[in-house]
Formats: structure tokens, sequence, C-alpha cells
């Protein structure tokens, strides 16, 4: 599939028919998931592939409340279906000490030297890459948010290190026929190119 056709394809899947997907396509998303760029080449990141049933489930069990999986609602009824849930981590650690060699020379290790939190950053677009991956391989795949108040029995759960931080999760299987539950593009329109890019300047000066 060509490269702009994959981007137009994608979109966040959230009902799953439940079946099976070869690790072939899941090892080939992760292959091409460490290709994503990283700031001095740090590689802070880190990926809990659960793709047996039983772990699947576990993941569910630890991140949703015991009322809602007892009574799953249309999103989490589709949702709970994938076969396979990635959890890309990401490690500060990593880049803080990455930045203390000699070529970069931040000795000091000082999180203030950074703009912006590129641990986060480098892992969301390797995420990135594992949804693109699935659309190219005529799967479906969305990311996803871990309920803040869930990170602790998640990290317990599956033994995730205190020094990498989930970003959120990745479900990857065969689309439902039917969706279980609207997106938001559903309801909203999509800006057109022409309203978000500014060219040379965002707004005209004054004066």
């Amino acid at each position: 599939m060509e490269l702009g056709e994959v981007v137009r394809r994608r979109r966040m899947v959230r009902s799953y028919t439940g079946e099976p997907v070869s690790r072939a396509v899941v090892d080939r998303a992760l292959e091409h998931a460490v290709r994503a760029p990283s700031a001095g080449f740090s590689q802070g990141w880190g990926f809990l592939v659960l793709d047996e049933p039983q772990d699947v489930a576990a993941f569910w069990e630890s991140t949703t409340d015991p009322e809602d999986l007892a009574a799953p609602d249309p999103w989490l009824a589709g949702m709970s279906r994938a076969p396979v849930v990635i959890v890309p981590c990401s490690s500060k650690a990593a880049y803080l000490e990455r930045y203390a060699e000699p070529d970069k020379g931040w000795s000091d290790r000082a999180e203030t030297r950074w703009p912006m939190p590129f641990w986060h950053m480098d892992a969301a677009m390797a995420s990135l890459l594992v949804l693109l991956t699935a659309v190219d391989e005529g799967l479906g795949a969305c990311f996803f948010g871990i309920p803040p108040g869930r990170d602790a029995a998640l990290r317990t759960r599956f033994g995730i290190p205190e020094d990498h931080d989930p970003v959120g999760a990745i479900t990857i299987g065969h689309p439902a026929p039917s969706p279980g539950a609207a997106g938001s593009t559903a309801r909203r329109r999509r800006r057109p190119t022409a309203e978000v890019v500014h060219r040379g300047q965002w707004q005209k000066r004054t004066g």
C-alpha cells in the first residue's frame, strides 16, 4: 500500500472481531516502531506486548473498574475483543543519562533543560508507526490512554519498572463490520489544511 493511502485510511478502530493476529505482523509493527526518531538517539522507549488471551484479559482487569468490566459499554465491549494490546512506555531517565554523556555535556541531568518532554514525544512517534503498520497490514488499531487511577495496578500486574511510564496503550486486531462505538470523527469535521497551516507567519502584524 502506498504511504499516502495508509495515512488516509488510518483511523482509530474501537471494535474488533476477536480473530487472531499473526505474531509476525506484530513483530513487524514493533520493528517499525523502533525506527522512530529519538532525541540524541536515546531510544528511551519500551513496549509491553500482550498477545495471549490471558494477558489481554489481565490488561483490561488492571485498567478497568470492576463494575464497568461486569457490564461493559459499547466502547469497552468492542475494544476488549482486540487480540493484541501494546503498551508503549517512555523512560525519562534514559534521556537525562544520554544527555549527560560527553558529546552532549549536560552533566547535571537537569530536567529543566528540556523545553518539552521528548521522552513522551518520541514514544508517541513510535506508537504512530505501530498504527500505520496496522493499516498497511489490513488491520485496525487504536491508541488510547491509561486511566490515571489504574496506572499502579497495570505496573504491578505486568512488572513495568518505575523508570518507564506508560504513555498509553494500542489495541490491534481485525475491525468488526459495525463499529461498537462511534469516534469523534463521526461528530466533528476534519479541519482543512488551509485552516491549520500558517506559512511564513501565523498572524499578520499590526501597526
